[in-house]
């Protein structure tokens, strides 16, 4: 998995599906390799850092990532002898590794001995200059080592509960924290298909900032409502389960097929309409919820590979096709209809830039910032134009929440 994602740009989502290297393991093995391929991502400038000391060289990727996970289990407390053992035989396991394990074996033996009281005295892992220094322009140097301490630090397992009013109660039950905002915060899950309710479709996994934007678009019993880009589903369901009727569409069958055994496992029910969103004309509609295509720069404590995928060289294409499509979402609006249009980015270009422009575009558009006006939403995270700026260094003392940005607009 570390091979594909730093020596082909691969995304770890890509790898973990059917067809992918985990498909001969068993559920326990398979949540251990993506958490171990993630802890190594999330750690990469720190491991390195330590390996550095005892190689002049870097030997070839593969053999380069076996000492990286090597390390980072070495330093996170697993017993030496075992990983030194372990990544010993996987090295003369790869191909042409046999001279590779004298090399693997006394480097690890050195971190070993080194390594684990070293760590902590590292520094935060930081973004890569790319994408850290538009984000310090953009926020500030203080609150980028802030988020990128939430980004070390990583994420719980968030969820959404069917029904709002059962939140407390699915909490006591998992032995969870209730968020602010409803969501219900786990630490330490385990299994995610064995936790109580899962089979009876009593909540679904969403990041605690991703619920925010059906909540504030505030569907009511009955309303036509589309979700644009609605893929896995988690913003369906909620729509769903407000008792609005949804229609939920996206451009990738494989993903649509998320959405429908969500919806199945959940009772609940929806159109699901596989297509460009672009092209889809079915209006007009009471809501729509546009969860654009974007950077998901905000989503790297829960997704520590995107640094290593990603350049940024696409994101300028990624904001042209936002402003398109909320051009053509707001052709499917009713007079009066509301639209929230969201990112999971940190880039203002993606979110309060695009937001700017729009009401540039239609004169006759406004910001609904009191739709914002919801438990648990600090009034700090509003911004200027009337949107909402979410990010990864909020809730520091509850573990934080994904970068998001999001806007209401009344047409």
């Amino acid at each position: 998995m570390l091979d594909a994602v730093i020596g082909e740009n691969r995304l770890l989502a890509e790898l973990t599906g059917p067809g992918g290297p985990l498909d001969r393991l068993d559920p326990a093995d398979k949540a251990r390799a993506q958490r171990l391929a993630s802890d190594t991502l999330r750690g990469m400038e720190r491991i390195d850092r330590l390996l550095q000391q005892h190689m002049d060289k870097y030997p070839p990727l593969t053999f380069r990532n076996i000492l990286r996970i090597a390390t980072m289990e070495l330093c996170a407390g697993e017993a030496a002898h075992g990983v030194v053992n372990e990544a010993v035989t996987l090295a003369g396991a790869a191909p042409r590794g046999t001279a590779m394990k004298g090399l693997v074996n006394a480097v690890l033996r050195k971190v070993a001995a080194t390594g684990p009281a070293a760590w902590d005295g590292l520094r935060v892992p930081r973004m890569p200059v790319w994408l850290r220094d538009p984000l310090i322009e953009a926020w500030g140097d203080a609150e980028i080592q802030a988020m990128e301490a939430a980004h070390f630090a990583g994420a719980a397992l968030d969820l959404t509960p069917r029904d709002p009013a059962d939140a407390a109660a699915l909490a006591a039950d998992l032995g969870g924290t209730l968020l602010p905002t409803g969501t219900v915060r786990l630490t330490a899950p385990g299994q995610i298909s064995e936790l109580p309710g899962f089979a009876e479709g009593r909540w679904w996994v969403q990041d605690a900032a991703a619920a925010i934007p059906a909540r504030v678009l505030n569907a009511q019993p009955g309303e036509r409502v589309l979700d644009l880009c609605a893929a896995p589903g988690g913003k369906t369901m909620q729509l769903a389960a407000a008792g609005a009727d949804v229609t939920a569409l996206d451009v990738s069958a494989r993903r649509m097929e998320l959405v429908a055994e969500n919806l199945e496992r959940t009772g609940l029910t929806a159109t699901l309409v596989t297509g460009d969103a672009l092209e889809h004309g079915d209006g007009p509609y009471d809501a729509i919820l546009l969860d654009a295509p974007c950077s998901a720069t905000g989503t790297m404590r829960r997704h520590p590979d995107l640094p290593f995928a990603k350049d940024g060289s696409d994101f300028g294409t990624l904001i042209e096709l936002q402003a398109e499509l909320i051009d053509h979402a707001l052709s499917l609006l009713k007079p009066g209809g509301r639209l929230v249009y969201c990112t999971c980015s940190l880039l203002p270009d993606e979110g309060e830039c695009q937001t700017d422009e729009a009401l540039v575009r239609f004169p006759a558009l406004r910001v609904d910032s009191e739709a914002l006006a919801l438990p648990g939403i600090d009034p700090a995270w509003r911004t200027e134009e009337g949107g909402l700026r979410l990010r990864p260094d909020h809730w520091p003392d509850l573990g934080g929440m994904d970068g998001f940005y999001i806007v209401v607009f009344r047409a």
